[in-house]
């Protein structure tokens, strides 16, 4: 009798089975000491990803799970329920990895070190554990964006001194969704690759490989509510899309959620400067730089307005800047209207 052949084995394990892990590996072509660290790290993340997922999903049945905890954080916000656990989540994740040396996100003042694992982790991870946890009590989409950085020099002030560089130095970076699916978006230079997390196998599985988004799309995605806080600049931009033919407005409130449709369908995100906070809300390298990272490799952009995320030197960890991401028609048109104001401004001056 001959030996027994499954029909399309290869086909089935391609198309059911591909997970994160295998993914990356298949990504470096290699399984050097590198590669293998990297795919480690991500089946952390994937773990951190998968519990959220889960407390989220049962939130609304347990007691200490929504709502503040009275408290604020270093940026003066007020904490929800959910950013501590999440927070932790991470933190309790990583401290079992021995690859992480330290982790640093903008819940904590300053990066949390493992001792255990610093004699040999190599890496930092920076992360934004909720993003708009605000929406968490009304059951709305949230998510965690993160970035992997190597560690550089011996940080014997635990200041953590050596993150403050441009994006280009990250590693890889990437946001986890949680919605109707959960779906954890990641990227290490080599394009941008989503999985979506199959329940019954415990894994996530690759969705979708190597997305583009779009040059130009039909989506704009900002807080009209700022609208009279906005520069002038931001205003004339918000006033053009009113007035042609092609847009449509489209804000959830969390970041990832809205930054999930640019990438995928096309079109702007805006988070610009008010005149109470010119530096704009988002942190640079917890939530810009990881997401600027992302749509360039897409084939997008992300800028501050005046100059592109990815170049941006930050002074401080938690540093702060305006956030202008997606097609690459779409941000030099909001960029335009910046320059225009710019010209004019500069005119005004010179007579």
């Amino acid at each position: 009798m001959a030996d027994y052949q499954p029909a399309d084995s290869g086909f089935a394990l391609d198309r059911d089975c591909k997970t994160l892990s295998r993914h990356v590996l298949e990504q470096l072509h290699s399984f050097g000491p590198e590669a293998q660290d990297l795919s480690a790290l991500m089946n952390r993340i994937a773990l951190a990803g998968k519990l959220i997922a889960r407390h989220l999903s049962r939130a609304g049945l347990m007691e200490s799970a929504l709502g503040f905890t009275g408290e604020t954080n270093v940026q003066g916000e007020a904490v929800k329920k959910m950013d501590i656990y999440a927070n932790d989540v991470f933190i309790s994740v990583f401290k079992q990895s021995g690859l992480v040396c330290r982790l640093a996100s903008e819940e904590m003042e300053k990066p949390y070190y493992i001792p255990e694992n610093c004699p040999i982790g190599r890496y930092t991870l920076l992360y934004d554990p909720i993003d708009g946890s605000s929406n968490v009590d009304i059951n709305l989409n949230v998510g965690s964006i993160f970035s992997i950085r190597r560690q550089q020099g011996d940080d014997l002030d635990h200041t953590g001194a050596d993150l403050l560089q441009d994006g280009h130095q990250q590693l890889a970076a990437g946001y986890i969704l949680y919605g109707p699916s959960t779906v954890l978006v990641y990227s290490i230079g080599r394009g941008v690759h989503a999985f979506v997390l199959d329940p019954s196998l415990g894994e996530f599985i690759l969705a979708t490989e190597d997305i583009r988004v779009p040059a130009h799309g039909p989506t704009y995605s900002v807080n009209e509510g700022n609208f009279w806080q906005w520069e002038d600049a931001i205003r004339d931009f918000t006033r053009y899309v009113h007035r042609h033919d092609g847009y449509s407005a489209r804000y959830t409130g969390a970041l990832v959620a809205d930054f999930h449709r640019i990438l995928t369908q096309g079109g702007v995100f805006l988070y610009p400067g008010t005149t109470k906070k010119p530096e704009g809300k988002l942190r640079l390298l917890y939530e810009t730089a990881p997401l600027a990272f992302l749509i360039e490799q897409a084939g997008g952009r992300a800028s501050t307005g005046h100059e592109d995320i990815m170049s941006v030197m930050p002074g401080e960890i938690h540093q702060r800047t305006p956030f202008i991401v997606g097609s690459t028609d779409d941000v030099a048109l909001v960029e335009s209207f910046i320059q225009d104001h710019s010209r004019r401004q500069s005119t005004l001056l010179s007579t």
